[in-house]
């Protein structure tokens, strides 16, 4: 688990975390409350979601009940009652974190999601997967999901090299057909998207997998 949205009302707190997770190496994104989450999220799929519950404008339960998305979620709250864990719990909440907190607790409890996730994503995997190069859709078993054409043809570039980490250079070079420019942003947001089109599909995000400065590579 590289990326993290984090949404969280309280400025200090937000920056204090975010810069704490940033020194562990993971990118951070942040949300200054659910309605601003919901935002981001049509523009990247995380692989995880730190959600606080208490927040102006929609707080975090309400985030719960009106993402689209399957992204993994940790509460990070300072209510620590039975009826507000488990209404987490009942609303899609995968972790319940109560504040204050460490970060050495957190980046546990983030390992320990990762691992709990990545039998799922081993399983698909495997799963026999067909290319329909006239609809740019992929076929896992009995699931599909439907891309566009240049996201069909990054994904088979990187399944027909799966177990190699293929580096964002050669992908805008083979796929995209020019450069990589220095803030060229243009490869992530289709890797992006095609991870939020496979979560959306009860995909695992995981079969196309960040590698820190290199770049990225399909799951075995």
């Amino acid at each position: 688990m590289n990326t993290i949205l984090l949404v969280e009302d309280d400025c200090g707190f937000r920056e204090l975390l975010a810069e704490a997770l940033q020194r562990e190496g993971f990118q951070v994104q942040c949300a200054v409350n659910g309605r601003d989450a919901l935002s981001r999220l049509e523009q990247f799929t995380p692989d995880v979601i730190l959600l606080d519950l208490m927040m102006p404008g929609m707080d975090g339960f309400d985030l719960l009940t009106r993402r689209s998305d399957r992204t993994p979620v940790i509460v990070i709250s300072a209510l620590d009652s039975e009826e507000e864990r488990i209404k987490g719990y009942e609303l899609g909440a995968d972790d319940f974190l109560t504040k204050p907190f460490s970060i050495k607790e957190l980046l546990v409890r983030i390992q320990v999601l990762a691992r709990r996730l990545q039998p799922a994503a081993d399983s698909k995997a495997g799963t026999d997967v067909c290319f329909d190069e006239a609809r740019y859709a992929v076929q896992f078993g009995d699931s599909q999901v439907v891309l566009t054409q240049t996201e069909f043809k990054l994904f088979r570039y990187l399944f027909e090299r799966k177990g190699q980490v293929v580096t964002k250079a050669e992908l805008q070079r083979s796929v995209l057909h020019k450069e990589l420019g220095r803030f060229d942003r243009n490869l992530d947001m289709h890797i992006s998207n095609t991870r939020r089109k496979l979560a959306q599909t009860r995909l695992p995000k995981s079969l196309i997998n960040t590698v820190r400065g290199q770049g990225y590579s399909f799951a075995v």
